[in-house]
């Protein structure tokens, strides 16, 4: 079916051949995998479905993932979600059935299940607008499917399935783990508080060849200039040097589409038009020039790692929470409408990689999906805090629990950090890091050095030394019940968390 002036409309045909008007969608079987390949000449595309005979069990649970990160919002239910996007898992009790894309993916993928069908939606939107591809053919998507092995519960289902969907995830040589002053600067950083908080750190980190890094966060730079250092950092390669001398990598944050006030409309995306922020379009090739240039610069700094931020929201103007109904909103359009979202996002994210050379790249913000393979890591859940506890459990919690099965799959998934503050019962932080610390994924700390005393160091030198080698990943065992799970395995022994809620 193809979405056409507000209504589904059915193509003709029949097994791998199926038409309307010029529309042409050919389904390509290569063993366990079909690609989906459009052809449209003349027609701005929005939205192909799929859609099969399909029964699901009555008391059947489904779960799907994230368009990016996920916003506290995962859980096992007895009714679909509306959109599972990219791919979903139906359990009946005793099998489970898992459909979804390879990353990489050329179009916004997502399913949908009823009563006796089910479908997948491909959403081939510009921008707000359909994506008008010309004469060439667009291979959109390629669909995997699989169900549980023999003795195979939920969740190792699913970690196999994400090794299924992604063939060549770029990973960390080694574990990763470290500091970012995030949740208890919150943007009141300076060079001296970095370089104080990386020093009394680097202390705490076992004396192996697998350092930890000391990630900046925003606040460094210069307004709405990130190719140098503000009033409070001051030339940013001498801080990098000075991090590394203190015995942590250095590593940044930043905003790579945010425009700063003297770029040209030309250079603007469309879909903000007068608010305070503007953003770069990246279909525009010398946005995507300079952005390469600016991570280079960041290199040549003397970073080992770059998180950047924004791009996702920059790009289309809602949180992964708010696309209920869409990507974006409907009627805009990028410059270059010939290429599908997914395909801008992925060029910008290979922009991104190539500038980058052999620095860790950390996506915050950014589509899963489309970040398997390119990024070593990637935040799979929304901010966590050093203020709000709820906020850590329905954000982090949540996160490391749904999205744990792509750990090593697609990425290293980054549970976001340990915001060890005044603010927050230090019993509590306590328990989180160590959910980090023993699920074989990143550990992140942003610690006050007004909450971090002689009990909290010791941890933390605890806590570093699990991080800094590999682990099994954590699982968690009350999932399917409880969408902050309590009850864990985490190398090999079973550990009951009291979250607090």
């Amino acid at each position: 079916m193809v979405w056409f002036e507000g209504r589904w409309e059915p193509l003709m045909g029949q097994n791998d051949r199926w038409s309307l008007g010029v529309l042409h969608v050919e389904l390509q079987q290569k063993g366990d995998i079909m690609g989906i390949r459009l052809h449209a000449p003349g027609i701005a595309l929005q939205q192909v479905k799929l859609k099969w005979k399909k029964v699901f069990p009555i008391k059947a649970q489904y779960v799907g993932d994230a368009w990016e990160r996920s916003y506290g919002d995962l859980f096992w239910q007895a009714t679909p979600a509306a959109r599972a996007p990219w791919y979903m898992l139906v359990h009946d009790g005793q099998q489970t059935q898992a459909f979804g894309v390879k990353t990489g993916a050329r179009s916004f993928c997502y399913w949908q299940a009823a009563p006796e069908e089910l479908s997948l939606v491909l959403d081939l939107h510009s921008g707000g607008a359909g994506v008008e591809l010309g004469d060439r053919v667009l291979d959109a998507a390629q669909i995997v499917a699989t169900q549980s092995l023999p003795g195979e519960n939920p969740f190792h289902t699913e970690e196999r399935f994400c090794k299924m969907m992604c063939d060549r995830p770029r990973l960390p040589a080694k574990p990763v783990y470290g500091i970012n002053d995030w949740y208890f600067a919150y943007g009141k950083n300076s060079k001296e508080l970095i370089l104080s908080t990386t020093s009394a750190m680097a202390e705490l980190a076992p004396d192996n060849d697998n350092r930890p890094y000391s990630v900046i966060d925003d606040g460094w730079e210069d307004g709405a200039v990130f190719t140098r250092g503000n009033s409070k950092f001051g030339d940013m390669a001498k801080v990098a040097a000075a991090i590394k001398q203190l015995g942590m990598r250095p590593g940044l944050w930043t905003r790579p589409l945010l425009a700063n006030a003297g770029d040209p409309p030309a250079l603007l995306n469309p879909r903000a038009k007068g608010g305070e922020e503007r953003y770069l379009d990246p279909t525009q090739p010398e946005n995507l020039q300079r952005i390469a240039a600016t991570i280079r610069l960041y290199k040549d700094w003397g970073f080992r790692m770059v998180k950047h931020d924004y791009s996702t929201w920059d790009l289309f103007g809602r949180w992964g929470s708010q696309m209920g109904d869409g990507i974006t909103k409907e009627g805009w359009s990028f410059w270059d409408r010939s290429k599908t979202n997914a395909e801008i996002i992925t060029r910008l994210y290979e922009t991104i990689r190539e500038a980058a050379g052999d620095m860790y790249l950390i996506g915050c913000n950014t589509v899963s999906h489309l970040s398997a393979g390119l990024f070593e890591l990637n935040r799979t859940g929304d901010d966590t805090s050093g203020r709000e506890w709820d906020r850590v459990v329905k954000m982090g919690v949540n996160t490391m629990a749904f999205r744990l099965p792509q750990h090593n799959a697609f990425y290293a998934v980054d549970g976001d950090c340990v915001g060890l503050t005044t603010q927050i019962p230090w019993r509590l932080n306590q328990q989180w890091m160590q959910l980090l610390a023993e699920s074989g994924a990143p550990l992140f700390i942003s610690a006050q050095p007004e909450a971090t005393g002689p009990e909290q160091k010791e941890y933390i030198r605890k806590c570093f030394t699990m991080a800094a080698k590999p682990q099994p990943t954590g699982e968690p065992l009350d999932w399917m019940t409880n969408s902050h799970p309590e009850k864990w395995r985490l190398n090999d022994r079973v550990v009951d968390f009291d979250w607090g809620k």
